[in-house]
């Protein structure tokens, strides 16, 4: 499939640019570049092309439960109004609300995300579908007991048995919860079940002080020394939240080249009680990613705002202006500062057509002095105008088919699941 974007603002370009698509792959960038006959261009009209951003930490289906149980902390949260509700969860609710996730990632410029759930074969139909990018986490959790990480098990096992290998835009990945829901015994099987396949590891880790301290109590140790124990601690490890990583902490997930990813919107909403100590990781050369938690702690998917956050918090925690400037929290919602996500955020020859087309005449663009700064401190998903996934126009204008049908079909599935009713 070929496709030629034309008339687009490109920085590095004096003037209107082309890029030419083919194979879901960019084959030329230039101006005035000519394609096959009969096939699809698309006019930029001025607009300004980025690379796609990346989510590298959320739960798509639970946009079903946004807004169900906010203003809690984490495990009241948790225990009385998330695992409930999710426990109530069937393959079709968690296919729909991740189709819901995937409209509102497109509309506010996501290609790729990671994400680990319940019913992954529903979250995968629903992922094709959009045309989205996701790295897939097989979960497990057992905080219920031993018939529930067995399930969990069942599921990995035959969802690796049954998965097409040579879909490249679903990549499955394992995503133990974190180690106070999962026991030890179910830790070492994930890190065996990830040896084996090659899987890349997916954990909540030190969200909270009341996690440091628990770990403490049962194992002796802090939460990353335990990982490192259980084996879960190397190159394919990817560690959600770490707000409360401390520097021997810190200097062990270097020495194994794990990555981190913060979450700051949802630390934030939860009050969990520090920042992300993102100096001392990059101080070490831990790769970083950015991403938005699910919807229900969140409750936006929107990366642009995550930015401004994540810029901002950095910026007071540090009490330093200088500290995350915009190319560099531009660079990290991009996927450039951790390989593991798997997007290189560059628009060049032979690199994925993953692109983002931006309304530039935006009234938060304006003026266009600087554009990473316009992008992380004043504009939001809105500024997307058409979304890319491997040379595949996923919204165009800011329309996205079928996304009444999907608004509708969440919302009576999610009064029903929570047992709200409208105001």
């Amino acid at each position: 499939m070929t496709l030629t974007i034309e008339n687009a603002v490109l920085e590095g370009y004096a003037d209107l640019i082309s890029i030419r698509i083919r194979d879901g792959r960019i084959e030329a960038i230039g101006p005035g570049l000519e394609g096959p006959e009969h096939a699809p261009r698309l006019d930029a009209a001025g607009m300004t092309v980025i690379p796609g951003l990346v989510n590298a930490h959320t739960h798509a289906a639970m946009t079903l439960l946004r807004g169900a149980g906010d203003d809690l902390p984490l495990m009241t949260w948790l225990n009385e109004r998330i695992w409930p509700a999710e426990a109530r969860l069937s393959e079709e609710d968690v296919y729909w609300g991740t189709r819901l996730a995937c409209v509102e990632m497109i509309r506010s410029g996501t290609v790729a995300f990671q994400d680990g759930y319940w019913h992954v074969h529903g979250m995968a139909r629903a992922v094709r579908e959009s045309g989205l990018r996701v790295a897939l986490g097989l979960a497990m959790v057992d905080a219920q007991g031993g018939e529930q990480g067995d399930a969990c098990k069942k599921a990995a096992r035959e969802f690796m048995a049954q998965r097409d290998p040579h879909e490249d835009r679903i990549q499955p990945i394992l995503f133990p919860h974190a180690i106070y829901s999962v026991s030890p015994e179910n830790l070492r099987w994930c890190a065996r079940f990830a040896d084996d396949h090659g899987l890349n590891v997916h954990i909540h880790l030190s969200e909270t002080p009341w996690e440091v301290n628990d770990c403490l109590n049962r194992h002796g140790m802090r939460p990353a020394f335990y990982l490192d124990t259980l084996g879960l601690l190397h190159q394919r490890s990817i560690l959600a939240h770490g707000v409360f990583l401390d520097d021997d902490e810190l200097d062990l997930i270097a020495l194994r080249g794990a990555t981190l990813v913060t979450n700051p919107t949802s630390n934030l909403k939860l009050a969990v009680g520090g920042i992300f100590p993102h100096e001392r990781a990059a101080a070490r050369g831990i790769p970083v990613g950015l991403g938005s938690d699910g919807a229900a702690s969140n409750n936006s998917l929107d990366l642009f705002a995550e930015m401004k956050t994540f810029a901002l918090i950095q910026k007071h925690a540090r009490g330093d202006p200088t500290a995350m400037p915009a190319p560099l929290a531009l660079d990290i919602a991009m996927g450039r500062k951790a390989p593991i996500l798997g997007q290189t955020g560059i628009i060049a020859p032979g690199h994925p057509a993953d692109l983002l087309l931006i309304r530039t005449h935006e009234c938060g663009m304006v003026p266009p002095l600087n554009l990473a700064s316009n992008l992380v401190y004043a504009a939001t998903g809105a500024v997307v105008d058409t979304t890319i996934v491997a040379g595949r126009v996923l919204m165009h204008h800011r329309f996205v088919e079928g996304e009444g049908e999907i608004r509708r079909e969440v919302t009576a599935r999610a009064l029903a699941l929570t047992r709200l009713h409208p105001s």
